[in-house]
């Protein structure tokens, strides 16, 4: 049993450790009285099988569970939920086996149940979506706390989580299946997957492990008859819910109605005739969207036909409104980040898959405009929990959660009525069970839908119409080995008004030519190129933008002849290391464009002190050309990057008065937009010509960063990719 409440009592009472006899394999957590969750590969290895064996294991396959933390030492026996089994598998849709050693991918879930009750001192894991800002901690399989890993979120690529691992601590096999613990809001946020380890001989803190889990809305996505999972236990706000309660629930047979209807939607045992209004808050603020499923009972409840000549047995309208409000107002002091139900929220789930249109990224803009940070989004349902935790500002009828669903219908109405008239009558039908005034809805619409105008991105061509669309875009993320010959890297794509998704990862070390390999395959399988020709850009640290990425290509070994990006394809060099003032001089600099200066920084500036005063003096300077000895561009580099510079044109080996006026005489005139393609074209005529080996196009090099590619507003930590 567990001696006394720690900070960590909560993942103690809940974690699992799955066994093959006396050996601990891997985790697991338990979220209902007698299941437990885990991954489907630590369930097969516990079996004996193929770790990515799809098939569903029999009635007579067992699993042996031990809650180490409190009952140490005993087995438990526990059967697989047949109808709960998601065996891993290489796509969102379908059931394609997943390739050995590729992530991420999807499913890889599997929900025990034990033959006999849970040891006492047992309790659900309350969970809660991870949070960036937040360290987490994750057991071992045997639950000793001595291999505790620590690791803070970094990015979220659906269905996954990755996390640095903090520490230099090394994650072996066996942290597969265990809850992902935050400690400070005392809530499981994920299930650990896999992990990427730092490759033998690194230096230490050279770079960090990377973990990866499963998050919790993949979880609920993939798992729907799950029970719905605890959550932290709420005190603030929980004696407003009471006494706004006690206005709309009259009498005690409307309260044992209600806790008897929520048990059953939750999926937790009814007190029966002992339940009071006490048992009913307390089984809702427990419970994973409790709140709004309680709300959303309470609506339909139909009080008893009152005595007609008692005139305080029926409200007036006026004041039932007023109790309503109070009972939301309370609601959402309570569990401020939830407003919809377990099922509203899946329904949504299910439509926004279909939208293909909407940037998660420009909607949380047009819906927040005056937010002093937007929250960092993946896709449309991660926005759309960012939404969801927002409430209606003051003069605003609609709340911000519904004006996302409205804007995206909008939008999504160009391509067709499925899935936006169904997106309308969801917002409907839930604005009308919250209180929201249908008209209030109906003017929001009209007016978003009278000032839908096509979006102007900067593009270098308009297709048939005058319709501008933004170039589809490969983007690597690349982690050098210290050496800078071997690379660790994800690749992302996105393409015109459609989701930005992590396409490929790439864990094991791997030279230049395995990238371009990578970056040909994701071109041809995930990105369709038209009408534009696919934009690459390499994501670097700022250590390493002297890499000569725009100059790498493939083996000639095929027979299509090598691939080189860098001609075929606009290339581009990016960094995510930036900070609040570098980002604030990108601001600046980008409002000056339309009457900003070319500024050259040659020999003179190449102190840094001078080449700082420089970038100073010239605030307004959009576009830098970087010309002096290779052994400088480096410290010139990062100078541009803190100054908040955009667009930085260089030659890797030339230098001198010449090539500054060639480089100034290239995009002299030149639209933002344009300066990839045109160096694309530099590139291009230098390997036209190979006779002369003095054209500067040989070498040429592209820092960009301008306003149709946003950087991210605060210097994210290593891996994090901007959202176009």
């Amino acid at each position: 049993m567990i001696a006394g409440a720690g900070p960590d009592t909560p993942l103690q009472q809940s974690f699992a450790s799955v066994r093959h006899g006396e050996r601990a394999l891997g985790a697991g957590v338990l979220v209902a009285d007698r299941l437990v969750l885990t991954c489907a590969h630590v369930v097969n290895s516990a079996l004996g099988r193929d770790r990515f064996a799809q098939d569903t294991p029999g009635p007579g396959d067992t699993v042996t569970v031990r809650l180490p933390h409190v009952a140490a030492g005993r087995d438990l026996t526990a059967r697989v939920l047949r109808e709960m089994w998601v065996p891993p598998r290489a796509t969102a849709a379908g059931s394609a086996p997943v390739e050995p050693g590729r992530v991420p991918y999807h499913g890889d879930l599997a929900v025990l149940e034990l033959t006999g009750a849970a040891p006492e001192g047992a309790e659900p894991a309350p969970f809660l979506q991870h949070s960036y800002a937040n360290e987490t901690i994750a057991l071992w399989a045997s639950g000793n706390p001595l291999p505790t890993v620590r690791a803070v979120p970094r990015v979220s690529a659906p269905p996954w989580i990755a996390l640095d691992v903090l520490g230099g601590a090394q994650v072996t096999e066996g942290f597969s299946g265990g809850p992902l613990w935050d400690r400070e809001r005392q809530a499981v946020v994920g299930l650990v997957a896999a992990v990427h380890r730092a490759p033998e001989g690194a230096t230490p803190g050279s770079r960090p492990t990377t973990m990866y889990a499963i998050s919790v809305p993949a979880i609920e996505a993939e798992l729907p008859t799950l029970p719905p999972s605890a959550v932290p236990t709420a005190r603030r706000g929980v004696q407003q819910l009471l006494t706004a309660l006690e206005r709309v629930l009259k009498g005690r047979e409307a309260v044992l109605a209600c806790e008897e209807r929520l048990a059953a939607r939750l999926g937790r045992p009814s007190a029966g005739p002992a339940a009071d209004l006490e048992r009913l808050v307390g089984m809702a603020v427990n419970v994973r969207r409790g709140i709004p499923e309680l709300l959303d009972l309470v609506r339909e409840h139909e009080p008893p036909v009152a005595d007609p000549y008692d005139p305080h047995a029926r409200p007036g309208l006026y004041g039932a409104r007023e109790d309503w409000e109070r009972l939301r107002r309370a609601a959402r002091t309570v569990r401020p980040g939830e407003y919809l139900t377990t099922r509203q929220r899946r329904d949504l789930s299910g439509l926004l898959a279909h939208c293909t249109r909407t940037d998660p990224r420009n909607l949380l803009a047009r819906v927040l405009p005056h937010a002093p940070e937007l929250p960092a989004v993946t896709g449309l349902a991660d926005a759309m929990d960012a939404l969801e935790g927002f409430s209606s500002t003051t003069g605003a009828p609609v709340p911000p959660l519904l004006q996302g669903v409205v804007r995206i219908g909008v939008e999504e109405r160009a391509a067709g009525a499925y899935p936006a008239e169904d997106l309308d009558a969801w917002v409907e039908r839930v604005a009308a069970r919250s209180g929201v005034d249908e008209a209030a809805v109906s003017q929001f619409r009209a007016d978003v839908t009278a000032a839908a105008v096509p979006v102007r991105t900067p593009v270098l061509a308009r297709p048939a119409g005058g319709t501008p669309a933004t170039a589809p875009r490969v983007q690597v993320e690349l982690l050098p080995t210290p050496a800078g010959r071997r690379f660790t890297y994800q690749i992302w794509t996105f393409a015109d008004r459609q989701p930005h998704r992590l396409a490929l990862v790439r864990d094991a070390e791997a030279g230049s030519e395995q990238v371009v390999d990578d970056i040909r395959r994701v071109l041809r399988t995930e990105v369709r190129e038209d009408p534009e020709t696919a934009l690459v850009e390499y994501f670097l640290p700022s250590a390493w933008l002297g890499l000569d990425v725009d100059s790498w290509e493939s083996p000639d070994s095929d027979e299509d002849g090598p691939f080189a990006p860098g001609i075929t394809r606009r290339v581009v060099v990016r960094t995510t290391e930036r900070s609040r003032e570098s980002y604030a001089g990108w601001k600046q600099r980008t409002a000056a464009l339309p009457h900003a200066k070319r500024l050259v920084l040659d020999h003179r500036h190449t102190d840094r002190k001078v080449a700082r005063a420089q970038l100073e003096v010239h605030r307004d300077a959009g576009t830098v050309i970087v010309c002096c000895a290779p052994d400088h561009h480096g410290t010139l580099l990062r100078q541009c990057v803190q100054a908040g510079v955009h667009t930085v044109l260089w030659h890797r080996a030339e230098h001198g008065e010449h090539i500054a006026q060639d480089l100034l005489a290239l995009v002299d005139g030149t639209d933002h937009a344009e300066v990839p393609e045109v160096v694309r074209l530099e590139r291009a005529k230098a390997m036209a010509e190979p006779e002369s080996v003095t054209h500067h196009g040989r070498r040429l090099s592209l820092l960009y960063d301008a306003p149709d590619h946003r950087p991210p507003q605060l210097a994210p930590d290593a891996w994090v990719l901007t959202q176009p």
